[in-house]
């Protein structure tokens, strides 16, 4: 995929044919295609009309991308529209989806996916000349495509280049003097340049060693100084090795008011988000504990059977799992056990689904967003320009446990975040790798 506008013919021009998955990932992906141009079956544009109803993201692409075709639809949007002026690509919606290669009769179904594939073909079919390239996020319609001969691809926007090579937020045995190490120590503080020669990225985490000497840091890059982290409990919860007191010292610090944690399951990173909101209740007029809802089977949760709370329940349980486990630190007669319940019923704690929270204005809140990982990059793009004054949030989740059909651990919200904030000084992030769960889980995460 170009990404850069350029002088091209039209042979050297190609045409990618976009699939219904790709506008529901990106609303705005017809404008990034630089010189190329752009086609638009008009099956994707009834699979849309289905989407538009609901509050979910996908309801809010299918109408945003809908708005735009109609903008732009005052001639013929069988003929070819420009998209962003005379350099950029154009972009029609193709009516055909009879080909001389048949999609429905090779794979002996008529369904939207084939019908897709049946336009991609016969666009081929009537542009010899062109390269003609099926965009999807679906990896089962891709693999169709290129059996047929059909030329496809993952939509690339947004797709970070390597997981492996991913921001993880800390460095450990870094060396330092003992001179530095003892002024962290006592201080709280040391100047940054002769332990970091390259200079650092600001808010990154260190563990500074000399031999048997060692102390935690984070880089202030304000100040160029190597600032002391320590291990200080939180509302009972005290963190348990040193990335998980890496993860608390920035749940805790108000200069730093986005957070990601990524990390496998059991590694603490919903228990430290709660536990530090907790401790700095005083400072926020709410709490918000939220995670998207991904329907079993990617079936809405309309087919299961009660009231809105007890569909909504099965999805919440490991956030009041946490909530639990914290209360269960302290006996009945603490005072800390009694403001836990006073908080829910006052609803200055509130644990809810994302999509009770989208859309609204975040002022004066700490609000965390659990499985990070199954949002898209647009959708968290949508929920931190919600932040209001003295608001701060946090991210965490794990981008290889992914329960959406079109993302994966380059694709998703969580990884496109990581990569592009890297850098900001309201920004930082934290890799936790040790599972403090159980022996048991960390053996079933390490083995199986």
């Amino acid at each position: 995929m170009a990404k850069r506008a350029g002088k091209t013919s039209i042979g050297e021009r190609k045409i990618f044919v976009l699939d219904t998955s790709v506008i529901i990932y990106d609303h705005t992906a017809m404008r990034n295609f630089a010189e190329h141009d752009v086609v638009i079956p008009i099956t994707v544009l009834e699979e849309l009309d289905n989407f538009k109803k609901g509050n979910d993201t996908k309801n809010y692409s299918a109408r945003e991308f809908t708005r735009y075709i109609d903008k732009h639809s005052q001639e013929s949007l069988q003929n070819w529209t420009s998209i962003n002026g005379p350099t950029r690509g154009k972009f029609k919606i193709e009516l055909n989806s009879s080909s001389k290669v048949n999609a429905e009769k090779i794979f002996d179904d008529r369904k939207a996916d084939h019908r897709i594939l049946n336009t991609a073909l016969y666009v081929s079919e009537t542009h010899p000349g062109r390269k003609v390239i099926l965009v999807t996020k679906d990896v089962n319609l891709r693999i169709k495509a290129k059996s047929l001969n059909l030329l496809a691809e993952d939509y690339e926007t947004g797709k970070i280049k390597s997981v492996d090579e991913l921001y993880t937020g800390n460095t450990e045995d870094v060396k330092a003097t003992n001179e530095q190490i003892t002024n962290i120590y006592n201080k709280g503080n040391s100047p940054a340049k002769p332990i970091l020669k390259k200079g650092g990225v600001p808010n990154h985490y260190y563990v500074l060693k000399n031999g048997s000497q060692s102390v935690l840091a984070r880089y202030d890059k304000e100040n160029d100084s190597m600032e002391r982290v320590i291990k200080t409990a939180a509302f009972g919860v005290i963190p348990k090795n040193a990335e998980q007191a890496f993860a608390l010292d920035a749940i805790m610090n108000p200069d730093i008011k986005l957070v990601t944690i990524q990390g496998v399951a059991g590694t603490g990173k919903t228990l430290l988000s709660l536990a530090g909101a907790l401790e700095l209740r005083r400072n926020y007029h709410q709490i918000y504990l939220a995670r998207p809802v991904v329907p079993l089977s990617n079936k809405d949760i309309g087919y299961l059977p009660g009231d809105v709370n007890s569909k909504l329940n099965p999805y919440m349980e490991p956030l009041w799992d946490n909530l639990k486990y914290i209360r269960s630190l302290f006996s009945e007669k603490d005072k800390e056990h009694k403001q836990l319940n006073e908080m829910v019923e006052a609803q200055k704690l509130v644990v809810c689904p994302l999509a009770y929270i989208r859309g609204r204005s975040l002022s004066n809140v700490f609000f965390i967003v659990d499985e990070a990982q199954n949002l898209t990059p647009h959708e968290v793009k949508t929920i931190i320009t919600r932040a209001g004054e003295n608001t701060k949030i946090i991210f965490t989740g794990d981008i290889h446990q992914i329960d959406t059909p079109y993302l994966d651990s380059q694709s998703n919200g969580l990884s496109y975040m990581i990569d592009k904030l890297k850098g900001q000084t309201l920004y930082a992030h934290i890799t936790l790798e040790k599972g403090e769960r159980s022996a048991l889980a960390n053996l079933a995460n390490d083995l199986l």
